[in-house]
């Protein structure tokens, strides 16, 4: 059986574009942004696992091939490389010798800084809601939410999707305990739709805990195939999904399934897979396996549950773009050099003697005080080899750590690592100016973030509104997102500047939070 979506009553949506989607489209965007994943993390396999079943030869005698040798050129890892064969998919060249294989991998602890810029420390959600005791209630059931769904790791997880993808869509999933027990009328409806008597309407307790039950699932790229409006690329008409999902089971014959994985996890890996397409419009639901109609339900929201989040804004196009993807060729070409700088430093790094005119000099190795002895007057010892300053390949190395620093605005000051620059960071302006690149960088992306946790609050209030299990109105879903100063800072002078926001009216629990306290109310006693 094929796709059936007559559930979701548009004649536009149509099960041959479904199909196109999950059997072509999909192939071409996860061959594409499984790279940028594969030289973020750049995992190691076995050699042996590389071309077939060849062994490779290696000069240097490490038995681990990396992602990143992807971008090396075949005089260096004895290995060719085709576009749609896969990071790991290189085929032995012929007559041709492994040689030092060095890999730096600039770009995983240049993103990790910039996530820890954005999300390093704990962010709040301040409610805009013109009624002082729902903006306590409902900072508490968006603070339950997003603890439930992980708190900061899930914050950082959502910036290294972004980061790396150059986009990351969350998926707003309701529960079971939601749909099933509506609070309405002070009773609850289950669903045979009789009211439950002496029932009474839900105390904020029991809102805390059914908020809970939201989950919060961050969509990785590859998986995602948005359906568009025609007219409008900044809307989702239906949002797709399409993914091989393992399960807890052996397979006991081969999969057509197997095709779909990677040559490195398809290797040693035997449980059954089973390929899952999810289909989600503002009214329904679909969920097939391998092309099978295995659930469905309608949506009574009356929104698509997905928000997505471009990681730094691109006009006119879904994707955001990527920090990783800007940053390959300068690493590929960063590795290519430390790469020849090691089969260099391999051959001089020790001094090597050529002898002529002594008889057996081959069998006698050069050690000191050895004495050597000859009647041919000709006869000589030369030495050579030895490491030589090259700095031509020093320069080389280090304009292209400064274009990565350019292209990823992310030095390494930020990493800590101060080296002569100590000098320049003697006050808090100095320091900015000093990480001015990465400070703005970071501003850009607080505003797409922070607009996509918006809209994630909005989203989790609207459910429970509709619910009938915390009724909020539109102008209580406003909410404001206070990220937290990367940079160290002085108390003395926070303190100062929260004194003069008081004294100019800000209000009291808003100065609290941006200090970091957390403020709560203490109930009257009558």
């Amino acid at each position: 059986m094929g796709f059936d979506l007559r559930i979701f009553e548009d004649e536009l949506l149509k099960e041959d574009y479904i199909e196109w989607l999950v059997d072509e489209h999909s192939v071409d965007i996860q061959s594409r942004l499984a790279k940028l994943w594969q030289y973020y993390t750049n995992p190691s396999i076995e050699a042996l696992r590389v071309g077939g079943s060849v062994r490779m030869e290696s000069g240097a005698g490490r038995c681990y091939v990396q992602a990143q040798e992807y971008g090396l050129p075949p005089r260096i890892t004895g290995l060719v490389h085709s576009a749609n064969a896969g990071v790991f998919g290189g085929r032995q060249v012929r007559d041709v010798q492994r040689k030092e294989v060095v890999i730096e991998n600039d770009i995983a602890w240049r993103l990790n800084a910039a996530v820890d810029f954005l999300f390093g420390k704990p962010i709040s959600f301040v409610s805009k809601s013109p009624v002082s005791q729902k903006r306590s209630e409902i900072e508490s059931i968006l603070k339950s939410v997003f603890e439930a769904n992980g708190g900061v790791e899930f914050f950082q997880n959502m910036a290294v999707l972004g980061s790396v993808y150059g986009f990351v869509d969350c998926l707003v999933r309701h529960s079971e305990d939601i749909i099933n027990g509506i609070w309405a009328n002070g009773k609850r409806v289950d669903n045979d739709k009789s009211p439950i008597t002496n029932h009474k309407s839900p105390n904020f307790t029991d809102v805390l805990q059914l908020a809970r039950t939201i989950s919060l699932e961050l969509i990785e790229a590859p998986r995602a195939l948005p359906v568009l409006e025609e007219n409008d690329y900044k809307k989702i008409r239906y949002y797709v999904q399409h993914f091989v999902q393992r399960r807890n089971a052996l397979r006991r014959r081969s999969s057509f399934l197997a095709k779909l994985l990677s040559p490195s996890a398809a290797g040693g890996d035997s449980r059954q897979v089973v390929a899952v397409t999810e289909i989600t419009s503002k009214r329904a639901w679909q969920r097939y396996e391998d092309k099978q109609l295995v659930a469905e339900g309608e949506l009574p929201w009356g929104f698509l549950p997905v928000v997505h989040i471009q990681n730094i804004a691109q006009p006119y196009y879904y994707e955001g773009q990527s920090d990783v993807e800007s940053l390959i060729p300068l690493q590929d070409e960063l590795n290519t050099r430390l790469s020849d700088r090691a089969s260099r430093i391999t051959f001089q790094a020790f001094k090597m003697y050529l002898g002529k005119g002594i008889e057996g000099f081959e069998d006698r190795p050069v050690s000191p005080g050895r004495m050597w002895h000859t009647d041919n007057p000709e006869a000589a010892i030369e030495e050579f080899g030895g490491d030589a300053a090259t700095p031509s390949e020093d320069l080389h190395i280090a304009e292209i750590r400064e274009a990565m620093d350019k292209a990823s605005g992310v030095t390494p000051l930020v990493a800590g690592v101060l080296k002569s620059k100590l000098g320049n960071l003697t006050s808090a302006v100095a320091l900015r100016l000093t990480l001015m690149g990465m400070l703005s960088k970071t501003e850009r992306k607080r505003l797409t973030y922070g607009e996509g946790l918006k809209k994630i609050c909005t989203m989790v209030l609207a459910i429970l509104d509709k619910a009938n299990i915390y009724k909020t109105s539109e102008r209580d879903r406003e909410v404001d997102i206070i990220f937290a100063s990367p940079l160290p800072e002085n108390m003395m002078e926070k303190l100062r500047e929260a004194q003069i926001k008081k004294e100019l009216g800000v209000p009291t629990e808003q100065v609290l939070r941006e200090l970091g306290y957390e403020t709560k109310k203490v109930p009257k006693v009558s």
